[in-house]
């Protein structure tokens, strides 16, 4: 089977990613097979989903915010972004992301 190689534009602060370049900004520029590009778009919605339980959660004041399971399901997701952005990144990508507080966890 061939693989693709293409450009994906990757933007973590506003959780969406891109094949084509926009006038929307993008924090990474990735070359990787397309079909793998999914897995951005299923990360994104399930930290989308995570943020939504956060904000309806923050309502209930006896429930500590550090103590919320799914903030940590949030940066267990931001974890594997990052991964993939170290998989598929330029050397200048990895050394940003090597220097991420959590990538060594």
């Amino acid at each position: 089977m061939v693989t693709i190689e293409t450009n994906v534009y990757v933007s973590v602060v506003n959780n969406s990613f891109s094949f084509v370049p926009s006038s929307a900004p993008c924090e990474f520029k990735l070359t990787m097979p397309s079909e793998k590009a999914r897995v951005f778009e299923r990360i994104f919605q399930q930290i989308d989903s995570l943020e939504f339980h956060n904000m309806v959660r923050a309502h209930l004041p006896y429930l500590p915010y550090h103590m919320d399971e799914s903030n940590h399901e949030i940066d267990y997701r931001l974890m594997k972004i990052y991964a993939l952005i170290h998989e598929f990144g330029d050397e200048e990508t990895k050394k940003f992301v090597e220097q991420l507080p959590y990538f060594n966890n």
